[in-house]
């Protein structure tokens, strides 16, 4: 008699324990957080990617500040339809290379079920369908308010602008400084959230996902989109130019279809080339209530709330979430 081998919780998992950034281990190891940093944006990153389509799309999509002065239509559909082609390039493009297409089979996938189909809970009884709905017609729509509203604001002079070229270092910092802003931004709403009746009412949409693929990231209710993408508000008091406004909103934009891929990344000869989907999201959207925020900031350590991957810290997880019915 054959016995069937065990079910594995997950179909790939990455090198455990996950750990935070060094950014506030102390004493301070310079050498740790240089490393990170330098790893975090350089070869090729999902954050260098975004920065080069965010300086193409500023170069050539973007409204002059004469025109954005005031709200024509002509310049808002073209901000609009280059949203919408950024998000169909980036969460289209990915699902086509690992789903549709397959170039990796399963190699580093995570969780390797097929994604719903002919499911009520779903949109369209279809998890890729409903995905792709949510992303497009309402998270880019409030992605280019949000952007519409900010650069009006901007040229004005109803928010602070950053000027250039004599402020070119502080543009260059506050670049770097916003995937640590997204971390303790993302926190901040997405705990508030799950702690109050929005959650059934309103992020109970995007948890639909437990296994998530790149249309996963972005597919929200309305109501969370215009909380997620508040983010951007922040440049009421930190100065900003239309070139960061446009890299903010796509940061947060893209980068949930490219953190969501399912995959650790893209890989050649048996390595990651381009590491992509985060595991400590995944372990968010299969047990829910950990990993509020992100990597970056530690906040979810700080906070009790942090699932690390390991054996050891899912058995206190459940131990927790025991205690707490």
């Amino acid at each position: 008699m054959t016995t069937k081998p065990k079910r594995t919780t997950w179909h790939y998992t990455p090198p455990l324990p996950l750990n935070p950034s060094p950014y506030f281990q102390w004493p301070l190891n310079i050498k740790s957080i240089g490393a990170w940093v330098v790893k975090g944006w350089f070869p090729i990153t999902e954050r260098m990617i975004i920065l080069g389509l965010a300086t193409v799309a500023s170069l050539f999509f973007q409204p002059s500040v004469a025109e954005s002065e005031t709200l024509a239509l002509g310049w808002v559909v073209t901000v609009y339809a280059r949203n919408l082609a950024l998000m169909s390039l980036v969460a289209g493009g990915l699902h086509w290379y690992f789903y549709t297409a397959k170039k990796q089979g399963n190699e580093r996938r995570y969780d390797a079920r097929a994604f719903a189909t002919a499911n009520r809970t779903f949109t369209f009884r279809s998890q890729v369908h409903d995905n792709m709905f949510w992303t497009l017609a309402s998270g880019v729509t409030v992605w280019t308010a949000y952007e519409v509203l900010m650069v009006w604001c901007l040229a004005n002079g109803y928010a602070p602008q950053l000027s250039l070229p004599e402020h070119t270092l502080w543009l260059i910092v506050l670049i770097l400084l916003i995937p640590m802003w997204e971390s303790t931004h993302f926190f901040l709403i997405h705990r508030l959230i799950h702690s109050t009746k929005l959650y059934q009412r309103v992020h109970a949409l995007h948890h639909r996902n437990t296994n998530v693929g790149p249309w996963s990231g972005l597919s929200m209710h309305p109501v969370e989109h215009v909380i997620y993408l508040s983010t951007i508000l922040i440049h009421f008091v930190v100065p900003s130019t239309p070139f960061l406004l446009a890299f903010h909103l796509m940061y947060f934009t893209l980068s949930a279809a490219t953190t969501h891929t399912g995959f650790q990344g893209i890989v050649r000869g048996g390595k990651v080339i381009l590491p992509l989907g985060t595991f400590h999201h995944q372990l968010h959207h299969r047990y829910v209530t950990c990993n509020y925020g992100g990597l970056e900031m530690p906040i979810d350590l700080w906070t009790g709330s942090f699932h690390d991957g390991s054996d050891e810290s899912h058995q206190a997880f459940l131990q927790k979430r025991k205690n707490q019915r």
